[in-house]
């Protein structure tokens, strides 16, 4: 079960979201949206919506391509299953406001299954607040504040293991 590919980036979760998604699937789904926010990671099948509980301190994102499934690491936070196409082969790491934080370029296009990980989310929003609650008291500026969430102690990741299942359908010209 070897790993074909990976590729990690820090992505801003502005608005508390992280998106991954297929680079012509760059209509959002508010529905799944929405269900991030009770579920943590949702999707509709070419959309994941990562939700974070802050939305200034960059988080991790890595996506591995494996040549099987994988079973979800038991030291993890959370875990839940994903499925995800992309027609194009490339995916889309975005943060809502600043656009793309990077892209992965996938072995093949097709359907992808697997699952979504994450560590580091409640200890990371919990810095975030302590930070803003010591701000507000010692009236930092906005330069001490930014650089205090760059010193966050704990990283807040979250770790996409994804394998090749079929090939896209053909979209039908109608």
């Amino acid at each position: 079960m070897p790993l074909i590919a990976e590729y990690s980036t820090a992505a801003q979760p502005d608005r508390r979201i992280v998106e991954v998604y297929d680079s012509d699937a760059y209509i959002g789904d508010d529905e799944a949206l929405k269900q991030s926010r009770t579920q943590v990671v949702a999707g509709n099948g070419y959309h994941l919506y990562l939700h974070s509980l802050q939305p200034d301190i960059e988080v991790d994102v890595v996506i591995r391509i494996w040549d099987a499934p994988q079973q979800p690491p038991t030291e993890a936070e959370g875990t839940t299953a994903v499925s995800l196409e992309s027609e194009t082969g490339l995916l889309v790491v975005n943060q809502l406001t600043y656009g793309p934080a990077g892209e992965m370029t996938l072995p093949r296009p097709g359907v992808y299954e697997g699952h979504v990980a994450w560590n580091g989310r409640d200890a990371t929003a919990a810095y975030y607040e302590t930070t803003l609650r010591r701000a507000a008291e010692e009236q930092w500026c906005p330069e001490r504040i930014g650089a205090s969430w760059k010193q966050c102690p704990d990283a807040e990741q979250y770790i996409l293991d994804l394998w090749f299942v079929r090939e896209s359908e053909p979209e039908d010209d109608e």
